[in-house]
């Protein structure tokens, strides 16, 4: 008798597959990441049988109507900029985070948006019992009947409640407790996550529902499951900072539909997450007076200017290796800025340890921060104060020479909204500002120019 099942060897961080154990992964270059798992070969796939070629009919792209993406307003302004301007009808959305961090706090209170608004939600738990969804609810406020609870993990039941009540949004929660009878592995594992997205995905894509998929992250901060998981959905949302801060940020990574890697800030209270429609006052909240190492800075996340600190603090080093330390942007990045300093600017800091940190928990690696980074290394290392009124913004090269950015406009209005008074910027940059601006505009070709237009 042919054998019906046969072990299979799945690597849990990208999904490669091998027919036997091998140490490091050729797909990620991870060690130690492959698991054995039992495959069914009889086992439909979840898109059932394949349709007859005779079925198959191309259509002309000059014959596609073009129209904007028909999409639900959550109520959220901060999640509405992240995801483009609402959920769009039949998207399959994924939102990781870690545990504890909110993300189905958020979507609880998605569910009571849209309940309120007439929106029918389906929210499918595998995690939680109806009594411990309630009680977090209650927290949040009251919902109305259009908003309905299944705690259920089978794929197949899922399937037929939503062809029954044909909600307009469906929540999972969370995608690594849902499995499929056809897939001999356990729930969670690389080929119950594939086939249960893939089946979620043919619901939304044919019944035109919105989906949203948690999922968990792994320790180093990716979503747990194959990294096929990321390419299948539509958007990918990232729910970021610590669970024992009152702040979090929501980080869109992927969206077909809208701006990558835009952001929405939210605080945690005890009746759920409250949006923070500013955050650069945020951001620069409990800003020290009067005191070296410290300027701000402007970044752009997506299509929002963003003011934050930029703190730092050189000393000298009593050991053969100076201690480095980012906290909040790229560790090597920090480095290199350090070397332009000791190479173009003659700062001796190779006997220094250096402790730079981005203040509000943010995490920042746009280009743009680089002047911020140097000049708050400068005077911390030369002991001075940088005038608190004074922002700057601008890319650093390894020559030491400061090259211009985008979006300058929305920059220098950011900064003089929040009472700014003297901007440094990159020289090349100053005839793109054509917006009216009481503000003192500084153009640096260098880092030596800099240096001279703080002090």
């Amino acid at each position: 008798m042919a054998k019906t099942k046969t072990s299979v060897f799945f690597c849990q961080n990208c999904g490669y597959e091998s027919a036997k154990w091998m140490g490091q992964c050729p797909g990620c270059r991870e060690w130690n990441t492959f698991v054995e798992e039992l495959v069914d070969k009889k086992s439909l796939s979840a898109s059932g049988k394949m349709k007859p070629a005779s079925e198959a009919k191309p259509v002309p792209l000059s014959a596609i109507e073009e129209s904007e993406e028909d999409r639900i307003s959550t109520s959220m302004p901060e999640l509405d900029r992240v995801l483009g301007g609402g959920v769009v009808k039949g998207s399959l959305v994924l939102v990781g985070g870690d545990p504890g961090i909110g993300k189905s706090t958020l979507l609880l209170q998605v569910c009571k948006n849209l309940s309120d608004r007439n929106v029918s939600v389906l929210y499918v738990s595998g995690e939680e019992s109806p009594r411990q969804i309630k009680m977090r609810a209650n927290r949040i406020g009251s919902f109305t009947d259009k908003l309905e609870l299944l705690c259920e993990t089978n794929l197949d039941v899922i399937r037929g409640v939503i062809e029954q009540k044909k909600p307009q949004i469906v929540i999972i929660d969370s995608i690594q407790t849902m499995y499929h009878e056809n897939v001999a592995s356990a729930p969670g594992s690389v080929s119950q996550v594939r086939e249960a997205t893939a089946i979620l995905m043919q619901i939304a894509k044919g019944m035109g529902i919105s989906v949203f998929i948690v999922g968990h992250v792994t320790k180093e901060g990716v979503v747990a499951g194959p990294r096929v998981l990321e390419h299948m959905v539509d958007t990918v949302l990232y729910f970021e900072g610590d669970r024992y801060e009152s702040y979090r940020i929501l980080r869109g990574v992927k969206n077909r539909f809208g701006s990558t890697n835009e952001i929405g800030v939210f605080e945690m209270r005890s009746e759920g997450l409250v949006e923070v429609e500013n955050p650069s006052e945020y951001m620069l909240s409990g800003k020290p007076e009067n005191a070296s190492g410290s300027i701000v800075a402007c970044s752009i996340e997506g299509t929002r200017p963003i003011l934050l600190e930029i703190q730092a603090l050189v000393c000298h080093s009593y050991f053969n290796n100076p201690r480095r330390t980012a906290t909040g942007t790229d560790f090597n990045r920090v480095n290199l800025l350090m070397a332009v300093l000791e190479k173009r600017a003659g700062l001796q800091l190779s006997d220094c340890d250096a402790y730079v940190n981005i203040a509000g928990g943010i995490r920042m690696n746009e280009p743009a921060i680089d002047l911020g980074i140097v000049l708050a290394i400068m005077s911390s290392k030369l002991d001075f104060t940088i005038d608190s009124k004074t922002i700057c913004f601008g890319e650093v090269g390894l020559s030491g020479e400061v090259r211009g950015v985008s979006m300058i406009e929305q920059r220098v209005s950011e900064a003089q909204k929040m009472g700014f008074e003297v901007c440094i910027m990159p020289k090349v940059s100053l005839a793109s500002v054509q917006c009216r601006t009481n503000m003192k505009l500084v153009g640096v070709s260098n880092v030596r120019e800099a240096l001279d237009a703080i002090q």
